[in-house]
């Protein structure tokens, strides 16, 4: 069997956590890991690329698009190799992570995990239950992106198209859907989540926000399905809570999560369903520490 080539893995972040270290001690001869920022004021400049195989990359400023997005853009430009890894620092990745990924390539070519959402707060807690069945498990079953485990190669997108339209919007993952066919893999990764109460509401108004511009069909159906169920719900109150509760440890049973949290589907619709019509009607959303204004596919403002 031939070696396989050197890997170029894109890393957002604006400080150096345990993702980086785990990444790093996985590099190959040839591999570089990519840590991508904003600028010279950020934490992880103090690292002053200090382990062999890891280069910053200070992305800037974005104009026009998410810092995400920018990043990406910078971290693309600035690869090296032509096999392309994108994740993210906020979750586990075991030592085996890279290997994995580009064992998975040489069988499949692009490939994606899933990620399983853990609520750090109240709120986020709640909604777990409807974050699996209505986020974690379209991934999985769809064979769709996400954008914290994916591994393509450049020949498989269009790259000048893909980087041009991505410096004018705001996901990353969301648009590479568009570009790139992947097989998803039965691997999930524990991604926290939100902290406060802020952080749970911004959350889900970007991810509607990605639905309503990239895939307005999906967003429609979810809305259309919510209020179905939520109807059921009301009106018939102890069957849907048992029917819920059963689909979603069945659900959590697929991805291969063990948490409680399954037993709060019930609940979850009545908060979930208000919550996707109100991120549907906002107009801006915190990410990053950054204020947007999405006013269009390719129709971005940074305002904060």
């Amino acid at each position: 069997m031939s070696e396989r080539p050197p890997t170029s893995i894109l890393l957002p972040t604006t400080k150096w956590t345990d993702a980086c270290a785990e990444v790093t001690v996985q590099l190959g001869d040839g591999d570089e890991l990519l840590v991508i920022h904003d600028g010279a004021e950020d934490p992880v400049t103090e690292q002053k690329e200090s382990h062999e195989g890891v280069r910053l990359i200070a992305a800037g400023e974005p104009e026009g698009c998410s810092g995400k997005a920018n990043a990406i853009v910078a971290g693309m430009e600035a690869a090296r190799h032509d096999r392309i890894v994108w994740t993210d620092d906020d979750y586990h990745h075991p030592p085996d992570w890279l290997a994995t990924m580009n064992a998975d390539y040489e069988e499949h070519g692009p490939v994606s995990e899933v990620p399983y959402f853990v609520g750090q707060d109240p709120l986020s807690v709640v909604l777990e239950p409807l974050y699996a069945s209505g986020g974690s498990l379209g991934l999985y079953l769809g064979d769709q992106i996400w954008g914290g485990s994916v591994v393509f190669e450049r020949g498989d997108i269009d790259e000048a198209a893909f980087l041009d339209e991505l410096r004018r919007t705001v996901s990353d993952d969301g648009l590479l859907m568009e570009y790139l066919e992947v097989t998803t893999v039965g691997r999930t990764r524990i991604v926290p989540i939100g902290g406060s109460v802020r952080e749970a509401v911004e959350r889900p108004v970007r991810w509607t926000q990605i639905l309503r511009w990239h895939f307005p069909g999906t967003v429609a159906g979810i809305c259309l399905v919510s209020l179905l169920v939520l109807a059921g719900a009301v009106l018939a109150p102890l069957p849907a809570a048992a029917i819920l509760t059963v689909a979603h440890f069945a659900v959590y049973e697929v991805l291969g999560i063990r948490r409680w949290t399954a037993v709060l589907a019930y609940p979850s619709l009545f908060v979930f369903v208000p919550l996707l019509f109100y991120a549907l009607a906002r107009r801006t959303f915190v990410w990053g520490g950054r204020r947007y204004r999405w006013r269009g596919k390719f129709d971005v403002a940074v305002i904060e």
